[in-house]
């Protein structure tokens, strides 16, 4: 990609906004190098990059990635024989601690069933240094201090320091508190000097402690003086200073050999972490401005839905669907300066750049983007000065640069192309670069305000008009994109808004030829009906929505009947069941003691009447059908054939075949219900007798898609009634069994209302209020006959 087209196309900005949502400097420069790749196998690999890190960061929230150093330097340091410092060493141990962070972070999702084959093959490739990080962190805090626990010698050579050092304090201390001290001393004070202590002694008495002066004050009033009595004092420390320095350099020389013993596997972490650091930074940017994982194609099809410019504040931007490579591979916005096609023109370019970067682009799910060899881009004031050209002239040099380049998998964006020389002249010259970068199979967006560019999408396969309507009310663009209706020019309706006298008006009107401004009206024509041809897609997509889950409700509600039906029954008949064993057993019991009775009393029981009477309890116990989720083996083969009236086993209900979907499988209609069920779960019944249909005429208006439920708060009386009358005939006729009408608890006068209407409807079953769960006496639930 030229340098030029990512900086006119503002993806170095895109990168400044990556860049904030890095970890560390490893992260920093894999934003930096960024730029589009043109290979598509790389491209759809970044972007699967990018998907596992969002899918992470929306599941998490959060990523362990802190305290990350870039180390390549210390560790190839260590390699050669250099010692490194405290501080390198610290960053050492933080690198390898964030290293088994990340490790675990992501091995514990994986182990919670979430799919991150990307992220776990890096993870995989880090060799966790838990004893190099601990020696570290044993030997060295995170201020870079070394630690009196680096060593045992360290900690015997700084408990010496501590001890003699306590020894010079108190000795000099005695000598500040002396009697004679007041007058010779300008401040009774120890301080050091030259790493020694030293006391501060006024000129006059430098002679009485004796010593070693190491300093002077500025005005040379005051001598900084060793006082003899400690310098022997002062001597030791120095010395066990000394051994400190050669102990710690030794400590961090062992610490670095160790850390040089792991230089392929440092390496591998700091390359690891750095691709984890890139991709999140992506990831989380992602979110940031709401964007979404893009399809990728090699195609040369670009279909954006709601697409945004990811630089123009949330609030504020417009989305826009653009589609190109499909049906057309040229689209012309014309129509005049208004500030929209430019944007549009910036958006498109941006995605592409954005989605070949592997970036998510700001546009809704399902978006799709090609991956193009390049992409040229003539936008904005191309004037320069160094050169003294003009705006047309420079604007010239780029595109005859474009055209020396351009290919079929090339993806071209003019801006005004044409402009800053004669109209005339000027739209020829559009015409005929436009029919050039087509006839090379480019994808090309161009916009222009020349009117004679409108008729162009007219004349040629391939290429469509598009518009970025304007609002004449408020004197200012929409920035909507209208694909397929051209611009217009709104000067007379902007001039009348603003005062313009009607008679000025009219006769500049009378200065334009009459097929101006029938063209004018037509596009003025394509526009309203563009927009109603949008508003009726809208509604009839929440139409279908709106039925399809309607469908599926009442489809498991079926379905939830028909198994609760059956399995009550089987407990109906199994609890009868145990009811007459009970009475059996019972009755066994009684006819033993009557046997009993007759042997031991010779009562008058005969043996045949014992007999009758368990048989009749017998025949008495139900035999208890268990519901048949499969087809007998007996059933007989039938080749099932639209219209045959079949039992689906299934529901233990009758329907009717409307089409076979496979080879096994059909749509049957059930009642209102239509559904898809295996052969093996009907059984056939019959095939009705062809009868004549008679027409029936179907009225359907746009209130033929009834909801479940009427929603009536804040209606007035009359009005709601009025309402409730038409909602229970359109459900009525919809087959609903029940349905829900919320008027509200309020005063009670319309729920009283509608009380009274349901008791005297001659349709209406039972009306009830609803349960605490349905909404209570705010909801009244109506069930039909």
């Amino acid at each position: 990609m030229q340098q030029r087209v990512l900086k006119v196309l503002e993806f170095e900005k895109v990168k400044e906004q990556v860049l904030e949502f890095t970890s560390s400097t490893l992260g920093q420069e894999k934003v930096k190098s960024l730029v589009p790749s043109k290979q598509f196998d790389e491209v759809v690999k970044w972007q699967e990059e990018t998907d596992e890190a969002a899918k992470v960061y929306r599941l998490k929230g959060n990523v362990p990635l802190s305290g990350i150093y870039n180390i390549r330097s210390h560790v190839k340091r260590s390699a050669i024989g250099g010692t490194l410092s405290p501080q390198e060493l610290t960053q050492v141990a933080s690198t390898i601690r964030v290293s088994r962070q990340i490790k675990r972070f992501i091995e514990d999702m994986v182990d919670e069933q979430v799919e991150l084959p990307i992220l776990s093959q890096y993870v995989g490739k880090i060799i966790v240094l838990a004893d190099l990080e601990q020696r570290i962190r044993n030997a060295i805090d995170e201020s870079g201090e070394v630690l009196d626990s680096a060593s045992d010698t360290l900690r015997s050579l700084r408990q010496q320091l501590r001890s003699n050092e306590s020894r010079v304090r108190e000795k000099l201390e005695s000598m500040i508190r002396s009697s004679n001290a007041q007058k010779m001393l300008s401040d009774a004070i120890v301080t050091i000097r030259n790493d020694r202590f030293v006391i501060p002694v006024k000129q006059e008495y430098r002679g009485h402690y004796g010593g070693i002066i190491h300093d002077q004050s500025s005005s040379g009033q005051t001598l900084f003086i060793e006082p003899q009595a400690i310098v022997q004092l002062n001597n030791q420390l120095q010395e066990i200073r000394v051994k400190e320095q050669l102990e710690i350099e030794r400590i961090l020389m062992e610490l670095t050999a160790y850390v040089a013993e792991f230089e392929q596997e440092l390496l591998t972490i700091v390359y690891v972490l750095g691709e984890l650091d890139f991709m999140f930074a992506k990831a989380r940017y992602a979110n940031k401005i709401k964007a979404s994982k893009p399809l990728i194609n090699q195609d040369g099809k670009i279909a954006l839905y709601k697409g945004r410019h990811p630089l123009i504040p949330k609030d504020e931007v417009v989305a826009n669907d653009v589609f190109l490579g499909k049906d057309y591979t040229t689209i012309v916005i014309t129509g005049p300066n208004t500030g929209g096609k430019t944007v549009t023109l910036k958006t498109v370019g941006l995605c592409v750049l954005m989605a070949q970067a592997g970036l998510q682009i700001p546009a809704l799910d399902g978006s799709e983007v090609a991956v193009f060899d390049s992409v040229y881009a003539d936008i904005g004031d191309e004037q320069s000065i160094e050169q003294s050209l003009s705006t047309f002239s420079s604007h010239m040099v780029n595109i005859v640069d474009i055209l020396q380049k351009v290919d079929f998998n090339s993806l071209v964006l003019f801006d005004e192309l044409g402009a800053g020389t004669d109209p005339q002249e000027g739209a020829a010259l559009a015409i005929s670069i436009l029919d050039e970068v087509y006839r090379r199979g480019a994808k090309v967006i161009a916009t222009t305000h020349y009117p004679e560019l409108k008729a162009y999408g007219y004349n040629r396969p391939g290429v469509v008009n598009a518009s970025v309507e304007f609002d004449v009310e408020t004197l200012s663009p929409t920035y909507k994109l209208l694909l397929g209706v051209p611009g217009r020019s709104n000067a007379f309706e902007i001039s009348k808004r603003l005062g313009l006298s009607e008679h000025v008006i009219n006769n500049a009107r009378n200065q334009i030829s009459d097929d101006t401004n029938q063209i004018e009206n037509m596009i003025a024509s394509l526009e309203k009906s563009k927009r109603e041809a949008e508003n009726d897609r809208q509604d009839a997509q929440d139409y279908f929505k709106q039925a399809e889950k309607l469908h599926k409700d009442l489809q498991n509600q079926m379905i939830a009947f028909y198994e609760e039906k059956d399995t009550m029954l089987e407990k109906a008949q199994e609890e009868a069941a145990e009811l007459i064993e009970k009475a059996k057993a019972e009755a066994e019991y009684i006819i033993r003691e009557l046997r009993k009775l007759r042997i031991e009393k010779n009562a008058e029981v005969k043996e045949h009447e014992l007999i009758e009477a368990r048989k009749r309890l017998e025949e008495a116990t139900p035999k208890v059908n268990k519901s048949k989720k499969t087809t007998s083996s007996n059933k007989k083969a039938h080749t099932f054939t639209s219209g045959d009236e079949v039992k689906v086993l299934t529901f233990d209900q009758k329907g009717t075949l409307i089409e076979q979907t496979s080879d096994k499988e059909w749509v049957v209609q059930i009642g209102i219900l239509k559904m898809k069920v295996n052969e093996k779960d009907m059984e056939y019944i019959s095939t009705p007798k062809q009868k004549e249909v008679k027409p029936v005429a179907v009225v359907k208006g746009k209130d033929f898609h009834v909801s479940l439920e009427l929603d009536l708060r804040g209606e007035r009386y009359e009005n709601a009634l009025h309402r409730v009358e038409k909602y229970i005939d359109d459900a009525l006729l919809a087959g609903y069994p029940r349905v829900s009408i919320i008027h509200g608890k309020g005063t009670g006068a319309l729920r009283q209302g509608v009380t009274e209407y349901l008791k005297n409807h001659r349709s209406v079953k039972r009306a009830r209020f609803g349960d605490a769960g349905e909404g209570g006496i705010g909801v009244t639930i109506v069930e039909f006959k």
